[in-house]
């Protein structure tokens, strides 16, 4: 499987949304897909199953499932600002996630926007909601390496 998304006269955004929903592994596993995007921003869906409950007395889904998305929408939306054909990679070096109410048995919906794209560091902000209510909100730094 290439690491590189698909070349193509696709606006930027619509190349990351290639890539991440047909040669990421674990956003295939896990059901993400990123149904919505543009230039330093990204819409993510993660579909409802029982097994991502945490909490099966309330029903609440698991903290992991919402971090995970959180990371997963930051990293989408600083992929639209970096130059694949380049090289340029991302990492996450630091993800803070705020839980503000439960999220119940409902698919998840993550928006995600740029804040800062420097030459070595982005950061981007992310707000999960639940049948429209938010439920998280957090913060993903990711560095840069730029292939040339």
């Amino acid at each position: 499987m290439s690491s590189t998304p698909p070349d193509g006269d696709s606006p930027p955004w619509k190349v990351v949304q290639a890539f991440m929903n047909n040669h990421i592994p674990f956003n295939q596993f896990l059901g993400v897909k990123m149904i919505d995007g543009g230039d330093g921003f990204v819409t993510l869906e993660q579909p409802y199953r029982d097994e991502f409950l945490g909490d099966v007395s309330r029903p609440a889904l698991h903290g992991g499932v919402i971090s995970t998305l959180v990371d997963v929408a930051g990293g989408g939306a600083a992929f639209t600002r970096i130059d694949f054909e380049a090289g340029d990679r991302l990492s996450t070096v630091d993800l803070r996630v705020d839980y503000l109410r439960p999220a119940g048995k409902a698919d998840l919906l993550a928006e995600a926007r740029v804040v800062r794209m420097g030459s070595h560091v982005a950061m981007v902000r992310v707000v999960v909601f639940s049948e429209g209510v938010q439920v998280a909100e957090g913060v993903g730094v990711y560095s840069i390496r730029r292939g040339s």
